[in-house]
């Protein structure tokens, strides 16, 4: 089963116009594999096993030392591990030769290619305010330039939150005229996790926002700053050329100063190509990809239970919910201060969040309603009973016996007689 990136990078080379015997000879795959991941729509699911171990682990580290000094073949290197006391067979060996050299094929493309729409660059840059106090608040700038023609876009938010980093991706989507076919990153937090073995753990919610959209994320090496230096660059410029002597009083009038900005920016001849940017920009603009019909969901997304009080918790508040969802668990959007609740895909309620904490917010009929429910579900139930025990107050419940005399049972008895 292969990893989500590279899901992503089949699908990036396929956009790219690679065939997928290529695609297959770079990434170590099967071609039908390859074949199977394009036309695919969603991710690979993953199934937790068990993995035997292989009589080729306790030698991959060495394999993997000799791949970095040289080109080296299978057969070079399987020779050197028999010497070794590798018990193995040639076979195992030729199968991690080829996809570590694969590997190492597929970052080496998709890391140095440079053409029109192919590349993105993203970064944040911090800025201090000087409060009337004397003290500072800061505010961040997002920051996307287009590798081809060194197009700009910047938009500043007060909070660096996930929500924020994909509302600014689709902003600088729609301003820039379509999305790239990858945007490099560094190591930030709403990308990457964490780090497992050395391999990156990427953020699920952001592979999902980058899958909606068609753009495959990379990371630059860590440790290599000169990689990101055509989002780093912008950076200074945008401190020198717009923020030194600026005076700030709000977010949206600061954004759309910087938006008019852009206007002369994108219009300079750039240093390192020696071309207008605009020039570029409008021959990079035909090949950028499509942007999908709907804009992605980037609502925080949680799930709350139900509880017996028609209640659930966020936040430090109550908000009341329909009594037939009770014990089961809603799913709740968040934007903004609006939270919407669904239930698999039916809209529950709307609410405001409040700006007070412990607060019950919602509609007190829903109780009314769930009195009412109560008070029905009683009467059906007393209907169900009288019908269930009608026969308790007439004949038809009582067994038909015969009446016979005492004598009778003596007889029976053999003559003795019946005493109290």
């Amino acid at each position: 089963m292969i990893t989500r990136e590279v899901f992503m990078d089949i699908k990036a080379m396929h956009r790219n116009g690679l065939s997928i015997r290529r695609i297959a000879r770079m990434t170590g795959l099967h071609r039908l594999t390859v074949k199977r991941h394009i036309e695919s729509d969603s991710f690979p699911e993953y199934h937790r096993t068990v993995k035997r171990k292989s009589i080729l682990d306790p030698y991959r580290q060495i394999v993997e030392d000799y791949l970095d000094e040289d080109d080296y073949q299978a057969t070079w290197i399987f020779e050197r591990l028999v010497r070794m006391g590798y018990p193995g067979s040639y076979t195992r060996v030729k199968g991690l030769v080829r996809s570590l050299k694969g590997e190492k094929q597929r970052i080496a493309y998709l890391r140095f290619e440079t053409e029109p729409a192919f590349q993105a660059q993203v970064d944040w840059g911090d800025f201090q305010i000087v409060n009337p106090d004397g003290t500072t608040t800061t505010i961040y700038a997002f920051i996307m330039v287009l590798g081809f023609s060194r197009a700009l876009y910047v938009e500043f938010v007060e909070k660096r939150t996930l929500e924020s980093f994909m509302d600014c991706h689709i902003h600088a989507f729609e301003y820039l005229g379509g999305c790239p076919q990858e945007i490099l990153y560094d190591n930030m937090k709403h990308v990457v996790v964490k780090r497992e073995n050395g391999k990156p753990a990427f953020n699920v919610e952001f592979f999902h926002f980058a899958h909606h959209y068609g753009f495959s994320p990379r990371l630059c090496p860590p440790y290599a700053p000169w990689v990101k230096g055509k989002s780093e660059r912008p950076i200074h410029f945008l401190r020198e050329r717009f923020w030194r002597g600026y005076v700030y009083h709000a977010l949206d009038e600061a954004n759309g100063e910087v938006r008019s900005w852009l206007g002369t920016a994108n219009r300079r001849i750039h240093g390192t190509h020696g071309a207008p940017v605009g020039t570029r920009w409008e021959k990079e603009k035909e090949l950028l990809g499509a942007l999908p019909p709907c804009p992605y969901d980037t609502a925080l997304k949680i799930f709350r239970p139900v509880y017996k009080e028609c209640q659930l918790a966020y936040n430090g508040n109550r908000y009341l919910i329909p009594h037939e969802l009770v014990g089961k668990k809603v799913l709740l959007k968040i934007k903004g201060k609006v939270i919407r609740i669904y239930h698999d895909h039916d809209l529950v309620a709307t609410y405001e969040e409040p700006e007070e904490k412990h607060r019950l917010v919602g509609d007190r009929a829903i109780y009314e309603r769930l009195a009412a429910d109560r008070e029905q579900k009683r009467r059906k139930y007393g209907r169900q009973k009288g019908k269930a025990t009608r026969g308790l107050t007439t004949a038809t419940l009582f067994p038909e016996v015969a009446i016979r005399s005492l004598a009778e049972y003596e007889r029976l008895a053999g003559g003795a007689a019946w005493s109290n």
